[in-house]
């Protein structure tokens, strides 16, 4: 009998855990994760192809690709796909980190016992509002950047977007694809107004990015993006990015007097190639390249 009694606590501590694994999990539990993770991009009327995780609703209605969680076929749905990395990019798009195994794991049961409601946490279905500005000196990193990236920007610029295949093969869905340069540099660390992504969203290159704008990112946005190139573009660790030297170039913008391009140095020398006589004021495409923090114009011409 001593013994039957010491075995007790324990029997009805894996009898407790057992329950535990047999309720079911439902959205209610899931919710403060979408929130703080997900619906920073996947909210409002800018969410990447649509898809809206700021309620059930918008969970089950899914994308404009169709459901992103199928019921009771976990590993067939997007979402838990894209939460583990087996369908990239993986997400979400700030990580790392990403989701932790258990985090994951709640999501792959809510699938699997048939994508219970219960009864939504507070504050679901609410859009978040948009983290405060960096303080003045404050380090900014690719993880503040990315949500502005995967709201305006990825739902072209990803492998398989709105217009197909991403414009001019630019991807804007991860860290690494953001700064590749092996076509060309579009960011240029260090270099704000020598990086072809920025003077897209600011509009001193045409067509003005997103696309689909106005709205237009707004200044606040703008200038969270100037700071992290001008910091050195860092990943979401905080480490800076190196100096792209030697990679290619392609800006447009206003030319201004000396050779400058909307206030930039330009390097022109004897071997550059200038078409159609441009003239201050006018309107101009320079291709070069990124040598020794200067911009070293191999052409230029008016547009």
């Amino acid at each position: 009998m001593p013994a039957l009694r010491r075995r007790l606590p324990l029997l009805g501590l894996l009898l407790a855990a057992t329950a535990s694994q047999a309720q079911p999990v439902t959205y209610a539990e899931l919710a403060p994760l979408l929130q703080t993770r997900c619906v920073l991009c996947h909210s409002g009327s800018n969410a990447p192809l649509g898809l809206r995780l700021d309620s059930i609703a918008g969970l089950l209605a899914g994308s404009q690709r169709g459901p992103v969680v199928l019921a009771g076929k976990p590993q067939d749905s997007e979402l838990l796909q894209r939460l583990t990395g087996s369908r990239q990019p993986r997400m979400p798009m700030t990580g790392p980190p990403f989701l932790s195994d258990a985090e994951i794991a709640l999501f792959e049961r809510w699938i699997a016992d048939g994508l219970p409601a219960g009864s939504e946490a507070a504050g679901a279905g609410s859009t978040p509002a948009s983290p405060p500005p960096p303080a003045s000196g404050a380090v900014v990193t690719y993880a503040q950047v990315a949500p502005i990236l995967a709201r305006r920007c990825a739902k072209c610029h990803a492998a398989q977007g709105l217009m197909g295949p991403p414009p001019e093969g630019l991807r804007l869905t991860s860290y690494a694809e953001t700064l590749a340069s092996s076509e060309r540099a579009r960011v240029v660390p260090g270099a704000p107004e020598a990086s072809e992504l920025l003077r897209r969203i600011r509009g001193q290159a045409r067509p003005r990015m997103p696309y689909d704008g106005p709205p237009w990112l707004d200044e606040a946005e703008i200038a969270l993006i100037a700071t992290w190139i001008e910091q050195g573009a860092r990943n979401a660790e905080g480490q800076p990015a190196p100096s792209p030297s030697g990679a290619r170039l392609r800006l447009h913008g206003t030319l201004g007097a000396n050779w400058t391009l909307d206030g930039l140095p330009l390097r022109v020398n004897a071997g550059t190639r200038i078409d159609k006589s441009p003239r201050p004021g006018d309107y101009v495409q320079v291709r070069g390249h990124w040598s020794a923090g200067n911009v070293e114009v191999e052409r230029l011409r008016r547009r």
